[in-house]
């Protein structure tokens, strides 16, 4: 599975694999891919050295990458304080409502919530970069779209590639027009934030507008076979993420949720702004019904709507009240039927594309060469 950009990252498969946990990440970088630690939930820069050095002692010599969310434009003098600032009163009170009505305790006295949305603010991104580039990285991805300027010159003075997500091929341009090395092709089936445009589609059109920019395939692909098809399509890799979550290597800090996940079909995700405020896929839940419902009060946009639910969010994990708990994954959870190592994954991702690719072959009337 090698492809002109695996090839320059020096990989062996061009899998890109995308995870919030740092023994993920090794792992990928180990089985032959490329491991992209998600940095949004470090908010402290000690935090984030700590696990880029297990990273680093972990991958064997490979390379891996980070993923950062902050926007293109910059916001100056907003603090947290002032975001929260803006939330209405009547929000806080559906959430109390809401957890009072599945009993959800409260955290202990002086317990913070372990999820803030504070990795979303430019300056914190911008305290993980600082930490980033002491390190040997060799992909800065950003979720949000093209990073600022000033970061993807300073990313490429290091000789550090550039990725940014893209819903569609417009927004594709953008990037290209901004200097970045790669575009992920997000499609529609994907886990976390997505645009309306499903993967089949968008692929083609992004290779096609960006051209010769290496593009990677993203949303709904967990097998060798999708694989297959989103090189056939003109990506040079694919990006995965939610296939990840449950691998053994994996963190979640929950039994139920694993339970959620292995057992959840295709049809079983949501695109909700419940968590931060933007589309993001997620496992449908009836927290996400009660945000969904015309009923309520709606959503919040960006940043209110995440700072609004943090606490609720912990301790929905933390008790683990099962009506309620959810994450960000794509339709792709309908293949996540069993808990694996990474290594397996990659097994099963290497035998399916080469069955895939024999397959055609022998469409093609190639068998044998």
């Amino acid at each position: 599975m090698q492809t002109e950009l695996s090839k320059k990252l020096g990989v062996e498969h061009a899998i890109f694999g995308f995870t919030p946990f740092p023994a993920v990440a090794a792992a990928i970088s180990r089985a032959g891919g490329f491991g992209v630690l998600g940095a949004v939930r470090y908010t402290a820069p000690d935090d984030l050295k700590r696990d880029l050095d297990w990273i680093e002692a972990h991958v064997d010599g490979r390379p891996y990458g980070l993923d950062v969310v902050m926007p293109a434009k910059k916001v100056e003098g907003v603090t947290e304080a002032d975001v929260e600032g803006m939330i209405p009163e009547g929000h806080r009170e559906f959430v109390k409502d809401t957890l009072a009505k599945y009993g959800v305790p409260e955290l202990a006295e002086g317990e913070a919530s372990g999820w803030r949305i504070t990795g979303w603010m430019e300056r914190v991104a911008r305290t993980q970069l600082d930490v980033a580039f002491d390190y040997p990285i060799k992909l800065l991805a950003n979720a949000l779209g093209s990073p600022p300027a000033d970061v993807v010159e300073r990313a490429h003075e290091q000789d550090v590639l550039v990725a940014a997500l893209a819903g569609s091929a417009r927004h594709a341009v953008k990037h290209k027009e901004r200097g970045i090395d790669i575009v992920v092709a997000q499609g529609y089936e994907a886990g976390g934030h997505t645009g309306d445009i499903a993967s089949m589609v968008l692929t083609p059109e992004v290779v096609e507008a960006v051209d010769p920019l290496p593009v990677l395939a993203a949303g709904g692909i967990g097998s060798g076979q999708q694989v297959a098809a989103a090189l056939s399509l003109g990506a040079q890799g694919v990006w995965l993420g939610s296939i990840w979550l449950t691998t053994t290597e994996a963190d979640l800090h929950s039994p139920a949720l694993i339970r959620k996940l292995l057992a959840a079909g295709s049809g079983d995700t949501v695109r909700s702004r419940a968590l931060t405020g933007k589309p993001a896929r997620q496992l449908r839940t009836e927290w996400t019904d009660a945000w969904d419902d015309t009923n309520g009060p709606g959503t919040l946009p960006m940043p209110l709507q995440g700072l609004l639910v943090a606490e609720a969010v912990s301790r929905i994990q933390k008790y683990e009240v099962e009506p309620l708990l959810g994450t960000p994954v794509g339709q792709i959870v309908g293949r996540m039927n069993s808990e694996r190592s990474v290594q397996a994954v990659f097994d099963d991702l290497t035998r399916g594309f080469e069955r895939a690719v024999d397959r055609i072959n022998r469409i093609a009337g190639r068998s044998g060469e």
